[in-house]
Order: C-alpha cells, then sequence, then structure tokens
C-alpha cells in the first residue's frame, strides 16, 4: 500500500492542484494533514487573504483540516495529534482557540503539541493546525488530566498513532503551578523538559530510549550556550544505541517570556535502526539522521551543511540552500531504499528576513519532489542555530507496506 493525496470533492477555501505539496496524505485508515490556517482565495482581490479574530481563525482552519480528514472517511474522533503553530502575535489570545478545539472535540482528547512560531507565510494569520488521525483515534496512553501537567503547555493524553508512534505534549519548563524552572538557566531547562519527557513515557510503558524525535525550540539568547545541552542529551538519550533524530529552532520568544527552551519529542513501540550514510559527523553527535522504527524513517532537521566539512552553504541564497537541503534529504532517503513519493510530511522554518524570497523553495520542491507531494506546513522563525542558514526542513517518511 502506497501513500495517496486526499483530495475533497469540495474544497471552497481555495483550488488546490498546482501546488508541491498535498492538502493530506492517507493509507489505509490512517491520514495526515497539511498545516492550513483560515487563508482563503478572495476573487475580489485575486489574492489569498486572512481575516477575524482568533476565534474566528481556529475555526476555519479547523474546519479546513476536518473537510480533508473526512474525505479520506475520518473525522474527529480518529485524531491523534493536533498540531497548533501559533504565532507571536496571535498568543496572547491562545486560549480561544483552545475553547474553539475544545468545543470540536468535545470528549475526545488527541495530544496537543503546541509550537510558538514566529508568524506564518500569511502576515494576518494567527494559527495554523495540522492533523494525524487513524481510525478509532488510535490508543491513549495516558488520558488528559483535568489540570495541565508539569512540564506541559495544554492539557493533553499521550496517544500511540499510527504504525506505533507515541506523541508526547509539547514539553516546557513550567511547573504545575506555572511557574518557570531554572530561570535564565538554558541548560537546567533543557533537562527538565528532556526529564518530564522521560517520566511521561514511562507512564506509557516507555522511555527515552524509544525516542526516535526530539526537536527543540529556544531563543536567540541562547545560541552562545545551546552547544552546553550535548551533554545533557548524552547523559539521557541513546540508551537503546540509538540517538533520536533532532532539530534545533530559535524564536524571539516561546511560551512563557521567561521560557528558553521547549521540546517535541516523538516515540516508537517499535525497535529502533539507525539510517546513516556514512555521515561521519554524527559519530560524535547526540542525534542520528534518521532513525528506522517499524515502517516509518525519522529525520533530523536538515539544512544547508556540506556533511564533510560542516561547513554552512550558500550564505543569503535561500534558493540554493533549498537545493542543498532538499538534495541531503533525497540522498538520505536513497541510502534508506526510498525516494521522494515514500515523503510523508515536511515542517519548513524559514527565518522572517528571508520571507520575501520563500516562493522560490516551491521551486525547488517541484524539481526535486514528486506526487502525491508530501503533507506540508511552513512557518516563520526568528533565526537558525548557524546564523548562515535561512531555512531547516524536518522531514519524515514511510516506507511501502510490501517492503516491510
Amino acid at each position: 500500500m502506497t501513500l495517496h493525496a486526499i483530495k475533497p470533492a469540495s474544497f471552497p477555501w481555495f483550488p488546490y492542484e498546482g501546488f508541491t505539496f498535498c492538502l493530506g496524505l492517507s493509507e489505509g485508515d490512517a491520514a495526515w494533514t497539511s498545516g492550513h490556517t483560515s487563508a482563503a482565495f478572495d476573487e475580489s482581490v485575486g489574492k489569498m487573504v486572512v481575516k477575524g479574530t482568533m476565534a474566528e481563525q481556529a475555526r476555519i482552519a479547523y474546519q479546513k483540516v476536518l473537510t480533508i480528514l473526512e474525505a479520506a472517511g475520518l473525522g474527529p474522533a480518529d485524531v491523534t495529534r493536533i498540531t497548533e503553530n501559533v504565532t507571536l502575535s496571535g498568543l496572547p489570545e491562545y486560549a480561544e482557540a483552545v475553547a474553539v478545539r475544545e468545543e470540536i472535540f468535545g470528549e475526545h482528547r488527541p495530544t496537543i503539541r503546541t509550537v510558538v512560531v514566529e508568524r506564518l507565510v500569511r502576515r494576518t494569520a494567527f494559527l495554523e493546525v495540522e492533523l494525524h488521525a487513524v481510525a478509532g483515534g488510535g490508543k491513549q496512553l495516558r488520558v488528559a488530566s483535568e489540570a495541565r501537567d508539569a512540564g506541559t503547555w495544554q492539557r493533553s493524553s499521550i496517544t500511540e498513532g499510527h504504525d506505533g508512534v507515541v506523541y508526547l505534549p509539547t514539553i516546557v519548563p513550567i511547573d504545575e503551578s506555572g511557574e518557570v524552572v531554572y530561570p535564565g538557566d538554558f541548560v537546567g531547562q533543557y533537562a527538565y523538559c528532556l526529564d518530564r519527557a522521560d517520566q511521561l513515557l514511562r507512564q506509557a510503558g516507555l522511555s527515552l530510549d524509544n525516542a526516535v524525535t526530539t526537536y527543540d525550540y529556544s531563543t536567540p539568547a541562547t545560541r552562545d550556550v545551546y552547544r552546553k545541552s550535548h551533554h545533557v542529551r548524552k547523559e539521557r538519550l541513546g540508551g537503546a544505541g540509538v540517538y533520536p533524530g533532532a532539530g534545533g529552532i530559535l524564536m524571539s520568544r516561546l511560551h512563557h517570556p521567561d521560557q528558553l527552551v521547549a521540546l517535541d519529542v516523538t516515540a516508537s513501540r517499535h525497535p529502533l535502526e539507525l539510517v546513516n550514510p556514512g555521515w561521519k559527523r554524527y559519530e560524535t553527535l547526540t542525534y542520528s539522521p534518521g532513525v528506522k522504527a517499524g515502517r516509518t524513517l525519522y529525520m533530523s532537521g536538515f539544512a544547508a551543511l556540506d556533511m564533510e566539512t560542516q561547513q554552512a552553504l550558500h550564505p543569503g541564497d535561500l534558493q540554493a540552500q533549498a537545493e542543498v537541503t532538499y538534495g541531503t534529504i533525497l540522498e538520505l532517503l536513497r541510502y534508506a531504499g526510498l525516494g521522494p513519493a515514500d515523503l510523508l510530511e515536511t515542517t519548513e522554518y524559514c527565518v522572517e528576513s528571508a520571507l520575501p524570497e520563500y516562493r522560490v523553495v516551491a521551486g525547488v520542491r517541484e524539481r526535486l519532489l514528486s506526487p502525491p507531494w508530501p503533507a506540508s506546513t511552513g512557518a516563520m522563525c526568528a533565526a537558525l542555530l548557524r546564523p548562515e542558514f535561512l531555512l531547516e526542513v524536518f522531514p519524515t517518511a514511510l516506507y511501502p507496506e510490501a517492503a516491510q
């Protein structure tokens, strides 16, 4: 069985053919949507527009992603994970989006991932929503409590979804009373987040040894001390012999103004297998280029880096950086026995200063990727860990069923 683009018979917000991403992908009883805002094509001005309050935008964004799921034969009760990318401008009104979400999903409690982003492609958009779903809603390994747990931003379940994937909510260095722990201490906050992720995974019968990706979000002020997270990761990760994939994105602020890091951890029920084409740089790092678990290939974030010299390539040239970035992803896919049609998802983080040129990335994707096109999400960040980088991509791929 292979991935299929989801094509609703009616999608009134915009004509969706002709892009280098799909509305969503399905395989069997599972589906993954791209990230969607409330943007709709306005014929009177001839372009996509975003209007309304946070609540109004959230309602439309959820209507769009649920329309996509419906075309795959799925509904709200089948959703396993929700990702909400909330902008800095929308963060003060985020409670409105939470209320809309809880109204829509009622008693069903998927895992909630909340990523604070600098902004979205549409400047007036406050929120972008992405869904993962499987018939029956997967398996809840830990039911959401009435109050927010220590280390989490939203009241959220821990859910097992397609192919044994286990989703945690976004982990933040905030205790049960809402206070930031280790104020001003990036390393302390990073360790707290990893330890809290381990505690939550253990409640689900797993541990950090089962982690397949750890994507962290920090601030530009932490760039000088970021390397000190290496020993924290080395002490806590890789216990099964394989480090998870990883990525690091910088936002000008996070969920709380005194917060220095947030962490998204994904784990798997399956044994982990390192996937590395021979890039020696990873021999001394606490993350892997790729991790195969079951039929899923989880990958680190990639940017325009020379894998031999570790030199950042093409400073200031977004198109050239996109060519290198997607070329590296395809090299890893080829080594893993896969191709661009097996790409399940891509999340692109582009630095805000490069937004005027962001359209060139679509041309690169058109040349290097192929239908059915991955489910994709794009957001703007303040910066990346290497100041020369303009783009970082988090990819995931799925092995065809016959290849298992």
